[in-house]
């Protein structure tokens, strides 16, 4: 359950680490433009780097609590 917790706080901070990166690189204005419906293609682009940030900085997460307990 612990694993969980420390997965979970991390893949939000990951998360948030690269929508912050997205929006600095000015992919949320590309968003707000876009003359096409949001759900067509855009947010498909997205998504996966949002959810692969989360993903990326949990596992670190995961990994280095491991190594931190040996």
């Amino acid at each position: 359950m612990q694993s969980f917790k420390i997965f979970r706080w991390w893949f939000m901070v990951g998360a948030m680490m690269a929508l912050a990166v997205i929006m600095i690189q000015g992919g949320m204005r590309e968003l707000m433009v876009a003359q096409e419906p949001i759900w067509d293609a855009k947010l498909v682009e997205l998504v996966p780097p949002i959810v692969g940030g989360g993903l990326l900085g949990g596992c670190i997460a995961l990994i280095l609590n491991r190594i931190k307990k040996k």
